[in-house]
This record gives structure tokens, sequence and C-alpha cells, in this order.
């Protein structure tokens, strides 16, 4: 393994190989941050397309044929992305499951897009995504504009008359995430008292931290991702602020937790309901477990987008990327996650984001829907 290891990195940075493919092999892509500080996620991207590559396998393949799956590292870099997409679009890799930021998935599109290359994100939020008109995205998550929608209802409903602040990263996610949720809460008739913007990498939040303490916030939403969001969190805590931290889906990892420790208790964030306890989940789940893989987050949402994309080739009899597309389109399927089906721009159908909580031991759990909640 060390050795096809190696012999793949020769073939170009950025990008990994699974051994050497057979000219009866069909080659597949999954992109995300395999390094960086999102790398957590990118584990997540690799280990769900790892085993459904594997599944697939085991039932057959794609038209008679095995898959060969190619990992790129774009380190969540716009640039980087852009480089493993053009590396894949130069492979004619059919399809490519991925990226996990939204800054990277939407330059590396452009790439796919001028080859005819299919793309399916598990985890890009962005609306931008699926609003340019591109033949080839598709995702099987949803949109920041339906998140943040719902974080801000929930805000709305349970800090009424309580001081709220939205920050952001100025990621193409953050920022994004906490202006749609910014934009929910304002038409429910809530003002925040703060709207601020930090940089994605710092570590030192002394002086935000301050400015949040006086204005006694209550609750701060934050648009970012978990590494920022955790030296937050811990950072109002050291200066004795009790303010709860909202967040959305990418706080979906337990390494959130480990950045926090106990302080983590009553952070909430958003993401869809946990694929991990649905029925059609379980025999999947269950072989993660067998391997000591918690299959938390985008997993089994990146298993999903391969199930998508092999029934598609199935139906449409090829694995031309633009009559693919077509196929996905036009049809409903069967996934881990349920069944899936997609608008004309590529978004799916069903919208069911819902708000999780953390505890002091480092588990989040989904709260209870009701009137109220």
């Amino acid at each position: 393994m060390k050795k096809m290891w190696l012999a793949g990195l020769a073939l170009g940075a950025g990008l990994a190989f699974f051994g050497t493919a057979s000219a009866q092999d069909i080659s597949v892509g999954v992109a995300g941050p395999m390094t960086g500080g999102e790398a957590t996620f990118g584990r997540q991207l690799r280990n769900g397309a790892e085993q459904a590559v594997a599944d697939i396998n085991a039932a057959g393949g794609v038209l008679g044929k095995k898959l060969k799956l190619e990992v790129g590292d774009d380190a969540c870099d716009p640039k980087q992305a852009r480089s493993v997409g053009e590396k894949f679009a130069g492979m004619k890799l059919p399809v490519v499951v991925g990226h996990y930021c939204s800054s990277s998935s939407i330059p590396a599109s452009e790439a796919y897009a001028e080859s005819g290359v299919l793309q399916i994100t598990p985890a890009s939020t962005n609306p931008t995504f699926t609003e340019r008109g591109l033949w080839n995205t598709f995702r099987v998550c949803g949109r920041d504009d339906q998140q943040g929608a719902v974080a801000g209802a929930y805000v709305a409903r349970n800090f009424k008359g309580k001081n709220i602040a939205v920050i952001h990263d100025k990621t193409t996610y953050g920022k994004g995430l906490a202006d749609e949720t910014k934009k929910a809460l304002n038409k429910a008739g809530v003002k925040e008292k703060l709207y601020e913007a930090y940089n994605k990498g710092d570590k030192d939040f002394t002086a935000l931290v301050s400015k949040l303490k006086l204005n006694n916030i209550d609750l701060v939403y934050v648009g970012g991702y978990h590494q920022e969001s955790g030296l937050i969190l811990r950072q109002m805590r050291d200066q004795g602020l009790k303010t709860t931290l909202m967040a959305g889906d990418a706080l979906a990892d337990k390494e959130f937790a480990s950045i926090t420790g106990p302080a983590a208790e009553g952070v909430l964030f958003t993401f869809g309901p946990d694929p991990r306890k649905k029925a059609t989940a379980a025999a999947i789940v269950a072989k993660f477990k067998a391997k000591n893989i918690d299959p938390e987050g985008y997993t089994l949402y990146t298993y999903a987008a391969f199930q998508i994309w092999t029934q598609a080739v199935a139906k449409a009899g090829t694995t031309d990327g633009k009559k693919v597309a077509a196929a996905i389109k036009g049809g409903s399927w069967n996934t881990v996650l349920g069944k899936v089906s997609y608008t004309p721009k590529g978004d799916i159908t069903i919208l069911d984001y819902v708000v999780y909580k953390w505890d002091r031991s480092g588990n989040y759990a989904e709260l209870p829907t009701k009137p109220g909640s």
C-alpha cells in the first residue's frame, strides 16, 4: 500500500491514488480538505467514498466495470481546489464527489463543467453553487438560505428580547450562512446588536470577546468553521461570559469538543436529521462501526452521492456526464439518506435542517421538534 501511495503522489500534488487502475476500471473522484484545519471533514468524505466504492464494486461495479477511487486534497483553499479540479478534469473522471468548503466547490465546479465532469457535493451549502446555471452541479445537503432560516427562527423563538450578535469568518460559507441567519432574524422582527467579522485562521479573539462582553450579548451566532468557533467559545468562558454560541453544520464533528472540552455544553448548531439513525442507513452504519469508524457529519452524505451517481449511470446506460446529469434530475434515488430527488438546479427537494445541542461529555443530540422549541 505504501508503494501504491508513493506512486500516486508522483502523479500530482494534492492527489492520492489507490493502486494502478486497469483499463477495465472506471476512475471516480472524491475531493475535500484531506489536510489543513478542516481535515476532520475531509476524513468524513474520504471514509464515505471508500466504503461506497467498496460496496459498489462488491455488488458488481458500474456497467460491468469496477470503480477506482482517486482522492484530491484541496485543504479548503480555493486555488488548490481549482488545481484539483483541473487535474481531475484532465483525467476525464466522469464524476467527482466533493468538495467540502463552498469556497472550494464553486471554483472547482467550473473546471469540471468545462470538461464534462459531473460534481456532487455532499457538504457545500452556499446557494451560489447551484444558482449559476451550470449543468454539472448537484448537492446531497441543503442550502444556507434553508439552514439560516431554521437557525434564525430558532433564535427568534428562544432568545426573544435577548441581545444577539452575528459574526462570520469572511469565507463564502461563513459569511453566506451568517447573512442568511441575520436575514431570517430580521424578518422575525429581531435586530442583532452586533454584526462583526474575523479572519479564518485567527486564534486570538480577545478584542471580539471583549466587544461581546461590553454589549452583554446573550447569544452569538457564528458563521464559520469548528476550529475558530471552538476558540471563540473557550475565550468567552475564560473571560467569564456565559453567552450561548450557535453555528451551522461545520460543528458536526466531535473534533469540536476536543477543542472546547466541557465548555461545549450548551452549544447549538444546525444540521440535517442524524443520518446514522435512519433505517435506510442501518446496514452501512454497522459496516462503519465494525471498522471502528463513526460515520458522523457528512460521511453518509458522501456515500449517498455515490449511490445516486451509480443508479443514474445504470439508468442512462453511460457515464457521460450530461446524460447522467439529466437522469439524476429526472429520477428519484434510493440512498442511505432515504429517497432523494432533485430540482432543475441540482438541489435536493426535501429540506430538513434541525437544531442540535452539545453536552459537556463531548456528544451532540438533536433537540426535539415541538412548538416553541
